[in-house]
């Protein structure tokens, strides 16, 4: 401030520095009053201090990741309430009697405030019919995934966060051609910030073969995308409306273990076959229809097939999450799964930065004598991210939560059991990002034997994880710890 009225600076210096801290005040004002949107007052305060401590960078930082999705906008995401999951929904809410849901599942009825709380969405049904495999290694997942697309007879609907046209990516690209040709309806949904390094020009074959493919919120500018925040990052296939996926796995040879800088990649995915897919079909809908411009699906019979007959009895329901919801459905079912453990509670989460009362939820249930055990991993993926995971577990840590640090390549699995009995995968992160920020998907299971698998593939993990404690944390070095505390200041808009 003081150099804009210096005499002795030159006078185009003094203009530029006079024209940045009025952008400065301007911007400030409009996060202040303008920004409608934005529910977090940490968040606002985060980035007027980033303005005013990096002027310059601040102002860019804000264009690329600091806006969020109007409410009008948001309207375009609603299109018609999917009336056939809506009234499931409305059915299941009116026969539950003192939050007891009409199920033969005893989790269910003994978890029924879990399954109410998740009910705000036509995809967050209860289903209890369903056959569920998982899977934690990519090698597995896709070779049981290109059986299935391969065999598909009617249609096939996939849409990814991340889509690397390497190996991998080229090898599912060739099979949905070939359906393609066969003449099934193929579509094809990525998000054009995480798949950064495709284009649709890259799709000339698929298309002409039929297929259709779209990018979610692409970037009105050539190679420059203003929204890095909203972001598509769900996981979803839908193959005749009788087998989906979904969970944490991309597509991409990284994802196969491949790449050298995170060697070996733990993840967690589901396939599942029954009425869950229903809400796969649902949730692929609602997000195509926000995108394509033509070809728009409507809900017809034809994406809702008779699959209820798959010899399964999982009880399931899918929570979705979006910018603009002002109940974080993901988000509130963990932190209700927290709420309801009495005995432990087991996490995987690449991307550990939540909100203070989920940090608290979780303080309150170690010293309540829960078992609460967390993994992460031991490199980061996203520098800035992992020093904020870091900070974030460390309250954890002193109130008697067991954090590990998974040593065998990089863990990228988003998953929490209780009780052995209640178990969610999916897409979302354990952050403010995914919870707030970003379009994302989880499967939540009332199951003991599908718990106890995850649970022995979460044991599995800890004999090549290394515990956190006090005594490893407090030798960081002074460099760290410096991180660190940016990362802490910044972690309110990471």
């Amino acid at each position: 401030m003081q150099l804009i009225f210096d005499a002795s600076v030159s006078p185009i210096y003094r203009g530029v520095l006079a024209f940045f801290f009025i952008i400065n005040i301007v911007l400030a004002l409009l996060i202040v009053f303008l920004d409608r949107d934005r529910r977090d007052a940490t968040a606002t305060w985060a980035w007027l201090f980033l303005l005013f401590v990096m002027p310059i960078l601040g102002f860019i930082a804000y264009i690329f990741f600091g806006r969020g999705i109007r409410k009008k906008r948001e309207k375009g995401f609603q299109h018609n309430q999917i009336e056939d999951g809506m009234n499931r929904v409305k059915a299941q809410l009116q026969d539950s009697t003192n939050h007891i849901f009409n199920s033969e599942n005893p989790i269910v009825r003994k978890h029924a405030d879990i399954a109410q709380t998740l009910m705000s969405k036509e995809s967050s049904f209860l289903s209890n019919d369903n056959k569920v495999d998982i899977y934690t290694d990519g090698h597995d997942l896709y070779d049981q995934m290109k059986a299935d697309l391969r065999n598909a007879k009617s249609y096939i609907h996939m849409e990814y966060y991340v889509l690397e046209l390497d190996g991998l990516g080229t090898e599912i690209i060739n099979i949905l051609e070939q359906k393609a040709s066969e003449g099934l309806e193929v579509k094809l949904l990525y998000d054009a910030v995480g798949s950064k390094t495709v284009h649709k020009s890259k799709f000339k074959k698929f298309q002409s073969l039929g297929g259709q493919v779209e990018a979610f919120f692409k970037a009105k500018i050539p190679f420059v995308n203003f929204r890095v925040n909203n972001r598509n990052h769900r996981k979803i296939v839908v193959i005749d409306g009788m087998t989906g996926y979904v969970g944490g796995f991309n597509i991409g040879d990284e994802y196969l273990g491949l790449n050298e800088k995170f060697g070996y990649w733990r993840d967690t995915h589901l396939r599942v076959k029954g009425d869950g897919v229903d809400a796969l079909q649902l949730s692929f809908i609602h997000d195509w229809n926000s995108q394509a411009k033509r070809e728009q699906l409507d809900y017809n019979a034809k994406y809702f097939p008779d699959n209820a007959q798959q010899g399964g009895d999982v009880s399931m329901q899918m929570a979705v999450s979006a910018p603009s919801d002002n109940w974080h459905q993901i988000e509130f079912g963990y932190m209700k799964m927290i709420m309801n453990a009495k005995e432990s509670i087991y996490m995987h989460s690449p991307y550990f930065i939540p909100d203070k009362g989920y940090i608290n939820a979780l303080r309150i249930a170690a010293k309540s004598g829960v078992d609460v055990q967390l993994i992460i991993p031991c490199k980061p993926d996203h520098i800035f991210v992992y020093w904020a995971t870091i900070t974030s577990v460390a309250q954890l840590i002193k109130d008697g939560v067991k954090v590990y640090t998974y040593e065998n390549g990089f863990i990228h699995s988003k998953m929490m059991i209780i009780d052995d009995e209640v178990s969610s995968v999916g897409s979302s992160n354990m952050d403010i990002r995914s919870f707030e920020l970003n379009f994302e998907i989880n499967a939540f299971m009332y199951d003991e034997q599908i718990a106890k698998k995850l649970k022995a593939a979460f044991f599995e993990d800890l004999k090549v994880s290394k515990e956190l404690t006090i005594e490893r944390y407090e030798q960081r070095s002074n460099w760290i710890k410096f991180k660190q505390a940016i990362a802490k200041l910044a972690s309110p808009i990471l």
